[in-house]
């Protein structure tokens, strides 16, 4: 394969015989929609949705140190995850700069004596990430492997997901709590279920072999027929994702970010046995943030129709008070929202006079506490 050349994942003919628009992501041919993309969230909100997310990257860390490693790799307490669990994490560089955002399921059996993990980082970072795990692996009895072609992924989100899943396995899905994966079997095949998500909906992402996916793709589809099931492209992945107010690495997280600039100081484990990458770094950050609060990550829904983009400042009295990092209509609230950083003393919900300069004319909008969109348990 060329340098210039996309990679496509296993999903890619059933892609296109649906019609889909393709798109290149972080080096791959991924689908971003399959016809209206308000649609395809629409359905994820009121019944569910299947994506095809094999461009994530999976990066196996096994070893009787494996946990060490992670600890002293990652910023979160990996160590602490029970076998069956997966954790939000993050990688930093030594400056505390976020390198990826990650999850990190621990898998495998309590009593074996070799760690078995799964980091799932993100498509456009997989590289970096694996580059970095594998240099920080020196002097660990750990080993780190790409796995990246050794899984395709699916994800099933929206209300109707457990039903439409429950209906291809035997696996107690009822059991499997949020940030939880297991091994089983769905429509024959085998997978980790895990019952994570992008979109601020419950639902299953299953981890399986490429040469399966084609397989558990039709079973899903034909078992959520009569559920309102729609493929669903990247496009709405991200205005979900946008609603539920997650962040998306490249937008909300760059690497000029410390996980305490961007309101994430939760996921750092200082308390945590041994070193780790960008601790000293990060403990400066921490206490920087508390003398003088960094800008806030806020919602801004707009009082008209413009939508903002990433890189639009926000202002207030004539003052340049933040920038947006994300925006697009929300099919489920009716208008333009954005997520954007903004200076403490405009970040308050309902705060005045704080609008969104789009090409020149100030658009009035409203500050919001995140998320825009939180679903009924």
């Amino acid at each position: 394969m060329s340098s210039t050349e996309l990679r496509r994942t296993a999903l890619d003919a059933t892609h296109r015989a649906l019609g889909a628009t393709m798109t290149d992501f972080a080096g791959w041919d991924m689908p971003l929609r399959y016809g209206s993309e308000r649609d395809e969230h629409v359905a994820v909100r009121t019944r569910a949705g299947l994506f095809d997310l094999s461009h994530m990257g999976e990066i196996t860390v096994t070893g009787p140190q494996a946990a060490d490693l992670l600890n002293y790799a990652l910023v979160g307490n990996i160590g602490s995850v029970k076998p069956g669990r997966a954790r939000y994490t993050m990688i930093c560089r030594e400056d505390g700069g976020i390198l990826d955002d990650l999850i990190v399921y621990r898998l495998g059996e309590a009593e074996a004596t070799s760690s078995h993990y799964m980091v799932v980082a993100n498509a456009s970072n997989a590289q970096v990430v694996l580059d970095a795990l594998t240099e920080r692996a020196a002097g660990f009895d750990a080993e780190v492997r790409d796995d990246r072609d050794a899984y395709a992924l699916l994800a099933v989100q929206g209300p109707e997901s457990p039903a439409i899943v429950k209906s291809l396995t035997d696996a107690d899905l009822d059991g499997l709590k949020y940030y939880a994966g297991l091994p089983g079997t769905v429509a024959g095949v085998p997978a980790l279920i895990a019952r994570t998500g992008y979109t601020g909906e419950d639902g299953f992402e299953l981890f399986v072999k490429p040469e399966h996916a084609v397989e558990l793709w039709r079973a899903l589809t034909e078992a959520g027929e009569g559920a309102g099931l729609v493929p669903c492209g990247l496009s709405c992945r991200d205005t979900l994702r946008l609603e539920a107010g997650m962040p998306l690495y490249g937008h909300e997280l760059t690497t000029e970010l410390t996980p305490f600039d961007a309101g994430l100081g939760r996921v750092v484990k200082f308390e945590k046995e041994g070193d780790f990458v960008g601790r000293a770094a990060l403990t400066e950050a921490a206490s920087r943030a508390e003398q003088n609060p960094p800008r806030v990550l806020v919602g801004l829904v707009a009082e008209g129709r413009r939508v903002p983009r990433a890189g639009y400042r926000v202002v207030a009295g004539g003052e340049v008070v933040g920038e947006v990092t994300s925006g697009a209509p929300s099919p489920t609230l009716g208008k333009p929202i954005a997520m954007a950083y903004v200076d403490p003393a405009h970040a308050v919900p309902g705060t005045e006079g704080v609008g969104v300069d789009i090409r020149g004319s100030h658009e009035p909008y409203e500050v919001v506490a995140l998320p825009f969109y939180k679903r009924q348990k």
